[in-house]
């Protein structure tokens, strides 16, 4: 299910956004929901991106927006949610703090802002 994936491969934003990312706060969840299979995290790596949460479980196809945004980053996803397939959008961003915020939208589903810290940086 792994599909291909284009991040950002100039300016600062685009570099700084590499690796994977602790997600420390979603809206909709609390931290013991979103830790539910180990310690939730979206991953920007290469040619290739994750994220995993709760029970939710997603590869995703990462572009640079198309127009000028408040966002460094746009996806699609798709993967397992609780062992049914799921799909859905999301964008991230990366703050003067050095903090990743972002919202993840499932098809016809639930929405929920996100923020993350660097991992091992």
């Amino acid at each position: 299910m792994s599909q291909a994936v284009l991040v950002k491969t100039c300016g600062m934003a685009g570099k700084a956004l590499r690796g994977k990312w602790r997600i420390v706060e979603m809206d909709l969840w609390d931290t013991d929901a979103i830790d539910l299979l180990g310690p939730a995290f979206i991953e920007f790596n290469g040619r290739r991106g994750s994220f995993r949460f709760i029970a939710v479980d997603c590869s995703m196809d990462v572009r640079s927006p198309a127009k000028r945004t408040d966002y460094d980053a746009e996806f699609s996803f798709d993967g397992f949610d609780e062992g049914d397939s799921t799909t859905g959008r999301g964008w991230a961003s990366l703050g003067e703090d050095g903090t990743l915020t972002g919202r993840i939208y499932f098809h016809m589903g639930d929405d929920s802002g996100f923020r993350a810290v660097p991992v091992n940086r």
